[in-house]
Formats: structure tokens, C-alpha cells, sequence
């Protein structure tokens, strides 16, 4: 995480640079205003990783003899098959044809979407159990 938290380091001392002339210069409070939110949230991703690095120490991808093998595991739990994706596509595809004609179908859309989505989130809740 040290390298990541350089990179935001960097990416936020150049927007507080640019921010800094942009304010003198243009007396634009829009363009300012966007440099300046710019500026905090890369200085808040670098204070993150700065964080994380200083928790968790150093990982095999910080070392210049770091391996491929010191990262191995199990990454996570993929299910092999569910019906979700397509009925939250389908919902997504509902939605979007009801922008165009008209609100009751927009509102089916969301249904559908939101039956998708909530039987994504809950298929394996109990699963560790």
C-alpha cells in the first residue's frame, strides 16, 4: 500500500498546485471549486492507503523480491449457477425501456431490478452457517 499511497500523495499535491494557480488566475469559483473537491479526495484515497500500510505492514507486492506464491489462497465463494443476473439484467433493461415509454414501465423495471438485486444479496446468506 505505500506505493498507492505515493501515487495519491502525488496526484493530490498536483491538483493542490493546480488549484492554488487556478484560484489566482481565473477567479472562478466553479473551476476552483472542482479542483479543490479534486484535491481531497485523492489527499483522502493517500490517507487511507497511508493507513493501511501503517496497519498492516508491508504485503509481498511492496518488496522488490516479493513472490507470486506468498499471495496464494482462496480468493472468495463464486456460485456456480443463479438465476439473478439475468432477472436483474432483465430489470435494468425494463427500467431503461421505461424512460422512454412511460412511467409505469419504469416502475415495473424497478421491481424487477430490485427482486434481482435483493435475491443476489440474500441466495447464500446462509451459507457459513
Amino acid at each position: 500500500m505505500k506505493t498507492e499511497a505515493w501515487l495519491f500523495a502525488g496526484v493530490a499535491g498536483f491538483f493542490f498546485v493546480t488549484g492554488l494557480g487556478y484560484a489566482w488566475s481565473a477567479q472562478d469559483p466553479a473551476g476552483t471549486a472542482a479542483l479543490t473537491v479534486s484535491f481531497l479526495m485523492s489527499g483522502l484515497i493517500a490517507l487511507f492507503f497511508t493507513r493501511k500500510y501503517r496497519l498492516g505492514g508491508t504485503r509481498p507486492e511492496d518488496r522488490k523480491r516479493g513472490e507470486v506464491a506468498e499471495r496464494v489462497g482462496a480468493l472468495d465463494f463464486f456460485p456456480p449457477r443463479s438465476a439473478y443476473p439475468p432477472v436483474t439484467a432483465l430489470g435494468v433493461a425494463v427500467a431503461a425501456l421505461g424512460v422512454v415509454y412511460g412511467l409505469w414501465l419504469f416502475v415495473i423495471g424497478l421491481g424487477i431490478l430490485g427482486g434481482g438485486v435483493i435475491g443476489m444479496v440474500f441466495e447464500y446468506v446462509h451459507r457459513g452457517e
